[in-house]
């Protein structure tokens, strides 16, 4: 079941960054960078979530994280890589 790990991840980062790259104007990231935006805003956000000591138990608060670190993840890339 370990591998169900990773597929949920995955999912939950790409629906995350999907999520995200509509909310953020000014950053078109494709399929891939929304999947990588996810990840990485999960990463960040359940981090963020851990410092302000709020929970992020159940898929919902899991995506929730994801999507508000998916954000900060896209106005980074906005800032840095400006069009």
């Amino acid at each position: 079941m370990e591998g169900l790990n990773w597929l949920w991840t995955i999912v939950v980062g790409a629906i995350a960054g999907w999520l995200a790259d509509m909310v953020v104007p000014g950053v078109k990231v494709g399929l891939l960078g929304a999947i990588i935006a996810g990840i990485l805003g999960g990463l960040l956000g359940g981090w963020l979530f851990g410092l302000l000591g709020l929970s992020t138990g159940g898929l919902l608060g899991v995506l929730v994280a994801a999507f508000i670190g998916a954000i900060i993840v896209l106005l980074i890339y906005r800032a840095i890589f400006k069009r």
